[in-house]
C-alpha cells in the first residue's frame, strides 16, 4: 500500500467518525494513528464528553468486533479475560471448558478502567501487550488486529484507582479531551435532542487495517530520527545532563523505551498521511506530548504541586 492510497483511508475513516462524533478531530486521528501503528489509547476527561461515544463509533466504522467493558470495584479478572466452566455432556461426563471473556474481540473499549481495582486493571496487560491471555497455564490467542481503547476520569474524581505504572506503559498514546467550542456545544445540542438519524456506514474492511498496519512498518525512519527522539526521552531523566530544570525538579523516573518505539511508530503514520515514505523530526515531535507524558512519574514534590506532565513535556519540546 503506497502512501497515497493509505492516506485516503485514513481520511476516510475520520471523515466517518466525524459524522457521529462533533469536534475533537486531532484526537480522532491521534486514535487512529495507534490503531496503525498497532498501540493501546488512554482516553482521559471528565464524565460526559464523549470518551466512550468515540470507541463506539470507531468500531463501526473499521467494521470489526468491538466490545464494551464497564470497569467497577466489583469486577473481576475472570470478567475480562474468561474462564473455565464445568460442562456435562449427554452421558454425564464432565470436563473443563474455557469460556471467553470479551476481551476477545477486535477492539475492547475499556470504560473507565481506573474504576476497577488494580488487580482487575492488571488482567490487561497480556492482553495489551502480547495479544494473548493465559487462563489455568493456557495460553489462547487474541484476534487480530486488537485494540485496547481505555476511558479514565481525571484523578480528582470520587471512587477512582490509579492505574499501575506498568500498564500505563503500555499504552502507545494518552490523549486528553479539551473542551469544546460553543459552536460544537450547539452542534451536540441540536444533533442529540432532534429526529435527525446519523448511519453510519464501515469505510475499510478488516483486511485493510492489517494491510495499513503493514505499511507502517515498511516506512523509513533514519538513524538521525531515532537520535532525535531518543534524545527527548532522555530529556525526560533527571539524571540526565539534557534534563530540563523542572525535570530534574519534578520528575522520578523519567519515560521507558516503549515512548520511544510509541514515537517513531506515530511518526511513521504521520509521514504516510502526509504522503511521504520517510519520516520527519516535526512528525516525532508531533506525537512527543501523547507518547512521554503519561509515562513521566513524579516525585512527591511533583505530586503534591499537581504538576501537569504535558506541561513538562511541552517545555522539553520547546527546549
Amino acid at each position: 500500500m503506497n502512501a497515497k492510497e493509505f492516506k485516503q483511508k485514513f481520511e476516510l475513516i475520520a471523515d466517518e467518525i466525524g459524522k457521529e462524533v462533533v469536534g475533537y478531530r486531532g484526537p480522532i486521528e491521534d486514535i487512529l494513528i495507534g490503531l496503525f501503528a498497532g498501540g493501546n489509547i488512554l482516553l482521559e476527561a471528565a464524565p460526559g464528553l464523549g470518551k466512550t461515544l468515540i470507541g463506539k463509533t470507531l468500531a463501526n466504522a473499521l467494521n470489526i468486533k468491538y466490545t464494551r467493558v464497564q470497569f467497577t470495584p466489583d469486577l473481576m479478572p475472570a470478567d475480562i479475560v474468561g474462564t473455565n466452566i464445568i460442562v456435562e455432556d449427554k452421558s454425564g461426563k464432565k470436563e473443563l471448558v474455557f469460556h471467553e471473556g470479551p476481551v476477545f474481540t477486535n477492539l475492547l473499549l475499556a470504560d473507565e478502567i481506573n474504576r476497577a481495582t488494580p488487580k482487575t486493571q492488571s488482567a490487561l496487560l497480556e492482553a495489551m501487550q502480547e495479544h494473548q491471555v493465559t487462563v489455568a497455564g493456557k495460553t489462547y490467542k487474541l484476534e487480530e488486529p486488537f485494540l485496547v481503547v481505555a476511558t479514565q476520569n481525571p484523578e480528582e474524581t470520587e471512587g477512582v484507582y490509579r492505574l499501575p505504572e506498568a500498564q500505563v506503559d503500555r499504552f502507545l498514546f494518552r490523549l486528553q479531551l479539551l473542551p469544546l467550542s460553543d459552536k460544537e456545544w450547539t452542534e451536540i445540542g441540536r444533533r442529540r435532542t432532534g429526529t435527525e438519524k446519523i448511519t453510519l456506514s464501515a469505510v475499510i474492511a478488516k483486511k485493510d487495517i492489517t494491510e495499513m498496519q503493514a505499511a507502517v512498518k515498511a516506512v523509513k525512519a533514519g538513524r538521525e530520527s531515532f537520535a532525535y527522539g531518543a534524545r527527548l526521552v532522555e530529556c525526560t531523566h533527571p539524571e540526565s545532563e539534557l534534563a530540563t530544570k523542572t525535570v530534574k525538579k519534578y520528575v522520578r523516573i523519567g519515560a521507558s523505551p516503549r515512548a520511544l518505539q510509541a514515537m517513531v511508530l506515530g511518526a511513521k503514520v504521520r509521514a504516510l498521511v502526509a504522503g511521504r515514505d520517510a519520516i520527519k523530526n516535526e512528525d516525532i515531535l508531533a506525537v512527543a506530548i501523547p507518547s512521554l507524558s503519561h509515562r513521566l512519574i513524579l516525585n512527591f514534590e511533583g505530586q503534591a504541586e499537581k504538576v501537569a506532565p504535558d506541561k513538562i513535556i511541552r517545555e522539553i519540546v520547546l527546549k
